[in-house]
């Protein structure tokens, strides 16, 4: 059976006749891409191969983070799914350890300049201007570590729930750098010298940043969904290690 804590590797969460939802590992590209081409292994193929039938990406996730990735299985599905995407009329919810200890609550409203994507917006025509993005989020717990770094003898560091409320590229990683929390093992827009402590510290090198959780209209039933994935072992062993693991909110059933 699995726990919470063992989910390391690509896991299936949810399926019915018309989506599934898998759990996808850090490190693990959604599908193929230019930018990596050294990579053989791709979340659609593997869920193809584990379920036999052909999957249509509702979204994606950086190759970096970890967790709940949903999938249509026919292509009306897809385009409804992918109508609620764009319209922002579903919730997404993530978990992120970032460096320093954030307000108990936060509204980040910033504009950001759009990044192209080289495998999707290969044609597409960029905007000049910097695109609204606003993102919540929830400290849901704080700790510290008593290692020495620069001229601190102790770090700190706290776990948040975000729900981004726009979807541009790295919008959670680019806004929390923003206000001078930038997560933990970002290597694009993080802090270099909390990265490489955590790496000597835990031997993990990874994101600290999850997708949890999806509510969302079926795209055959028009019946409101929720459906959560649990964190990561390395996730959760880490904040383990933190004595944050007991704030993660307890994963619920999909509904």
């Amino acid at each position: 059976m699995q726990t919470q804590c063992q989910l390391d590797a690509l896991q299936l969460i949810y399926q019915d006749e018309s989506i599934v939802a898998i759990h996808k590992p850090a490190g693990l590209l959604v599908h193929r891409s230019p930018i990596d081409k050294h990579e053989t292994q791709f979340a659609v193929q593997m869920t193809r191969d584990l379920i036999g039938q052909a999957v249509f990406p509702a979204h994606r996730l950086d190759k970096a983070t970890s967790g709940l990735l949903l999938f249509a299985l026919d292509s009306d599905s897809a385009r409804d799914l992918g109508r609620q995407f764009s319209d922002h009329t579903l919730r997404k919810t993530y978990l992120a350890l970032c460096r320093g200890w954030t307000q108990e609550y936060g509204m980040i409203n910033k504009p950001l300049l759009y990044k192209k994507d080289k495998y999707g917006d290969r044609n597409k025509q960029e905007p000049s201007e910097p695109q609204a993005a606003l993102t919540e989020y929830n400290t849901l717990a704080q700790g510290s570590l008593n290692i020495p770094l620069g001229k601190f003898p102790q770090q700190r560091y706290s776990l948040l729930q975000l729900q981004p409320q726009t979807g541009r590229k790295h919008q959670i990683r680019r806004h929390l750098n923003g206000i001078s929390h930038p997560i933990i093992g970002d290597v694009s827009y993080g802090d270099r010298h909390h990265n490489h402590l955590f790496n000597d510290w835990r031997g993990y090198h990874r994101l600290y940043l999850a997708a949890t959780s999806l509510e969302f209209t079926h795209p055959q039933s028009g019946q409101p969904m929720i459906i959560n994935a649990p964190l990561q072992n390395d996730f959760h062993q880490t904040l383990s290690a933190l004595n944050l693991a007991s704030a993660v909110p307890e994963p619920s059933q999909p509904q």
